[in-house]
C-alpha cells in the first residue's frame, strides 16, 4: 500500500507505479500519485514522472497522462514518448502525431522508442507519406543498426499501410532480423489474405535459423486453414506440441482448433479441443461454428452441451453459430429453444448480429411470419436485418412480400445496398415478376451501383433470363462495365432452360473471345443447353474438349449430363460408354438417369440393366422401382410391372 512507501525510496515509487500499470489498477495509481506529490517534486524526478504518465496511459486515462506531462516545467524525450506511446496504443494515431510534432517543436530529439511509437501511429492511420518521412529520419540517424525492435516496427508500419513488398524489402535490409520482425511480415500477409506468400516467408524464416514462437504459429495456422493446407497444418501442430506451447497459450490452442475446423477435419478439431490444457468459450464456439457450417446440427449441439458441462456460458457468437446450424438443418423446434434462452438472457438488446441470425434461422426454416416478428421486435435494425428477411421471402417465391419489405425498410430511413437488391431480384426472377424487376433495375441504375458490383449485374441478367427476356438479358450483360465467367454462365443457363442451344453456343464463343476461360459450371450449363436443344454432337464435342483443350476435369454432374443426353437421343451404346468411363463406377444417380431415358425410349432391356444396377447399390431407392414399373407398364408388360412393385414392398 502507498502508506508504507518510504518518502526517499524513488525505486519503490517506480516499482509501485509499474505494478499499477500492469494490473491497470487506476484507483491505487491515483492514490500513489497523490502520495508522490506530497513527498517529492516531479520536475526533479523525471523518471518517476514518465513512469506516472505510462501508468495513466496503461489504465486508459490519457487526459490524466497529458495533464501530468503539461505540469512539468521541463519535459524530456522519455516523458513525451510515454504519452505518445499511450495515444498510439489506444489507436489514436492523430493525437500521437500531434504530440510528436509538439515534442519536436520544443527542440527535443526523438529516440528509438519515440520512433517505434510514432511508427505504430502511422500504421494505425495508414499514413504512408508520414511513415516514409519517419523512415528517412531513422535511416539518417543510423538507428536501425542498433535497435532490432525499431526495425520490426518499421516492417509493421509498411504492413499496416498495405505496402507489403516494401515491408519485405525493409526486412531484408535489416542487419538484425528476429522473430518479431518476421512475425510482423508474416502476420501482414495473412491479414491481407495472401496466405501462400505468408507460408513461403514462414519457410524462409526457418531456413534462416529463426525459431517461430506462439505468435508466428498462430498466424501461420490461419494461413493453413484459409488455404486448406492440412498436411502443413499437421506438421505445425507437431512443432507446437514439441515446444510444449499449448500449455501456456490458449490463443494458440484456439488457432489450432480453428485450422482443423476450416480444413473440414471436424472430428480432429474437436479432439484437439478436448485435449487442450485450457479452453474457453472461443475454443468451443470455433468447433460449434465448424459443425454449423457443415450442417452437422447434432454434433454442434453435443459440443454445446459439453461446453456447458465445463461451466462455460455461451456468448452471442456461440448462439449465432447454433442458430446457423438450426437454419441449415431446418430444426425449428431447437431453434425456438435457443431463441427462448437468448431472450431470457436479454442478449438481443446488445447484439444486432444475433438478432439477424434469429431472423435468418426462422427464414431458412420457412417460418417467415415468425422471422418478421423477430425483426420488428429488434431494438435496432439495419440493412442486413431487412436483407435477411427479403432473402427468406425470395427463397420461398414470395415476391410481393419481399418488395413490401424494401418499402418498409426505406420508410425507416435505411437505403438498400447491393445485397438487398440481389435478394429482391432473385424473388422477382423466381416468381416471373418482370414489371417489379424492371422497377428495381431502375433504382439500381439511379444509384449507379452497377459500376461497382459485378454480382449485382449478374443478378440482373439472371432475373431477366428467368423471366424469359433473354435478348434483354444478353444486351444488359454486354453493357455491363465488368463481367466474368459467372455472368456469362447465368445467361447461358437462361438459354439452356429455354432450349436455345445455338444461342448458348454463340455466347460460349463470345465469352472466350473476351479472354474468359470456361470453368466446371460453365461446361455444365453448356451441356444442359445442348441437351435441352437436342444438340447431341455439339455436347459430345464439348465434353471431349473439357480436359483435352481446356484442362477442366469432368465431375460426376458432367458424366450424368452426358448419360442423359445420349439416353434421350436414343444412343444407349454411347450412354453406356460414358458410365463405364466414369472415375467413380456405377453411381446410383447416373443409373437412375439412364433408367429414366430408357423409359422415354421404350428400351426395356436397357431399363432392366439400369434398374438392376440401382437396386444393387441402394435396395431402398423407391424412384428406381417406380420408373421400372412404369417402363414395363408403358410396354404392355403389366404383370411384370406388378411384380416389380411387389418386390419393392417385400
Amino acid at each position: 500500500m502507498v502508506e508504507n512507501i518510504p518518502a526517499h525510496n524513488n525505486n519503490t515509487f517506480v516499482a509501485s507505479l509499474k505494478a499499477c500499470a500492469k494490473k491497470k489498477d487506476l484507483c491505487e495509481g491515483i492514490r500513489l500519485h497523490a502520495h508522490i506529490l506530497e513527498r517529492l517534486s516531479l520536475e526533479k524526478n523525471p523518471y518517476i514522472a514518465s513512469t506516472l504518465i505510462h501508468m495513466y496511459t496503461q489504465c486508459g486515462e490519457l487526459d490524466r497522462a497529458r495533464q501530468v506531462l503539461e505540469s512539468l516545467p521541463f519535459r524530456d524525450v522519455v516523458s513525451w514518448s510515454a504519452l505518445i506511446s499511450g495515444y498510439s496504443r489506444q489507436g489514436l494515431g492523430l493525437e500521437a502525431l500531434k504530440y510528436f510534432e509538439q515534442m519536436l517543436s520544443e527542440g527535443l530529439s526523438p529516440d528509438a522508442i519515440t520512433f517505434t511509437c510514432i511508427l505504430r501511429a502511422c500504421g494505425s492511420m495508414k499514413t504512408i507519406e508520414k511513415g516514409l518521412k519517419i523512415h528517412e529520419e531513422i535511416v539518417s540517424r543510423d538507428l536501425l543498426k542498433k535497435d532490432a525492435m525499431l526495425g520490426a516496427s518499421l516492417v509493421d508500419m509498411y504492413v499496416k499501410c498495405g505496402v507489403l513488398t516494401r515491408a519485405h524489402e525493409v526486412l531484408k535490409e535489416l542487419q538484425t532480423r528476429n522473430v518479431v520482425s518476421w512475425n510482423a511480415l508474416i502476420s501482414g500477409y495473412v491479414h491481407h489474405g495472401q496466405f501462400c506468400e505468408a507460408l513461403n516467408y514462414f519457410e524462409e524464416m526457418q531456413l534462416q535459423g529463426i525459431s517461430p514462437n506462439a505468435i508466428t504459429f498462430t498466424c501461420i495456422l490461419k494461413a493453413c486453414g484459409s488455404t486448406g493446407a492440412i498436411d502443413k497444418g499437421k506438421r505445425i501442430h507437431e512443432e507446437i506440441v514439441g515446444q510444449r506451447l499449448l500449455e501456456k497459450d490458449i490463443v494458440l490452442g484456439n488457432a489450432l482448433v480453428d485450422m482443423y475446423t476450416k480444413c473440414g477435419v471436424l472430428t480432429k478439431a474437436q479432439s484437439v479441443l478436448e485435449e487442450l490444457p485450457k479452453r474457453d468459450i472461443v475454443s468451443w464456439s470455433t468447433v460449434i461454428a465448424g459443425y454449423a457450417q457443415h450442417g452437422q446440427l447434432h454434433e454442434a449441439l453435443d459440443c454445446f452441451r459439453k461446453m456447458r458441462s465445463e461451466g462455460l456460458y455461451p456468448n452471442a457468437i456461440t448462439f449465432v453459430c447454433l442458430l446457423k446450424a438450426c437454419g441449415s438443418a431446418g430444426a425449428l423446434n431447437k431453434g425456438e429453444q435457443i431463441h427462448d434462452e437468448i431472450v431470457s438472457r436479454c442478449l438481443l438488446e446488445k447484439d444486432i448480429v444475433l438478432g439477424n441470425a434469429l431472423v435468418d434461422m426462422y427464414a431458412k426454416c420457412g417460418v417467415l411470419s415468425k422471422a418478421e416478428k423477430v425483426l420488428e421486435a429488434l431494438p435496432v435494425r439495419n440493412v442486413i436485418s431487412w436483407s435477411t428477411l427479403i432473402m427468406g421471402h425470395a427463397q420461398h417465391g414470395q415476391c410481393h412480400e419481399a418488395l413490401n419489405c424494401i418499402e418498409r425498410m426505406e420508410r425507416e430511413g435505411l437505403c438498400p445496398n447491393s445485397i438487398t437488391f440481389i435478394c429482391i431480384l432473385k424473388a422477382c426472377g423466381n416468381s416471373g415478376a418482370i414489371d417489379e424487376g424492371k422497377r428495381i433495375h431502375e433504382k439500381i441504375v439511379s444509384k449507379e451501383l452497377l459500376d461497382k458490383d459485378i454480382m449485382l449485374g449478374t443478378a440482373l441478367v439472371d432475373m431477366y433470363a428467368k423471366c424469359g427476356m433473354l435478348s434483354t438479358a444478353q444486351t444488359l450483360l454486354e453493357e455491363l462495365p465488368v463481367r466474368d465467367v459467372v455472368s456469362w454462365s447465368t445467361l447461358i443457363a437462361g438459354y439452356a432452360q429455354q432450349g436455345k442451344g445455338c444461342e448458348a453456343l454463340k455466347c460460349f464463343n463470345s465469352m472466350q473471345m473476351e479472354g474468359f476461360s470456361p470453368d466446371e459450371i460453365m461446361f455444365l450449363c453448356m451441356l444442359n443447353a445442348c441437351g435441352h436443344s437436342g444438340l447431341m454432337y455439339e455436347a459430345e464435342m464439348l465434353f471431349a474438349n473439357m480436359l483435352q483443350k481446356y484442362n477442366v476435369a469432368p465431375n460426376f454432374e458432367h458424366y450424368a449430363c452426358m448419360v442423359l443426353i445420349f439416353g434421350c437421343g436414343g444412343n444407349f451404346e454411347k450412354a453406356m460408354s460414358v458410365i463405364t468411363a466414369m472415375p467413380s463406377r456405377n453411381p446410383c444417380a447416373v443409373w437412375l438417369s439412364l433408367l429414366s431415358t430408357s423409359r422415354k425410349w421404350g428400351n426395356v432391356k436397357l431399363a432392366r440393366l439400369a434398374f438392376n444396377q440401382v437396386v444393387r447399390l441402394d435396395k431402398s431407392c423407391t424412384a428406381a422401382y417406380a420408373l421400372m414399373a412404369n417402363t414395363l407398364a408403358d410396354n404392355d408388360m403389366q404383370e411384370n410391372a406388378e411384380n416389380i412393385e411387389s418386390t419393392r414392398l417385400a
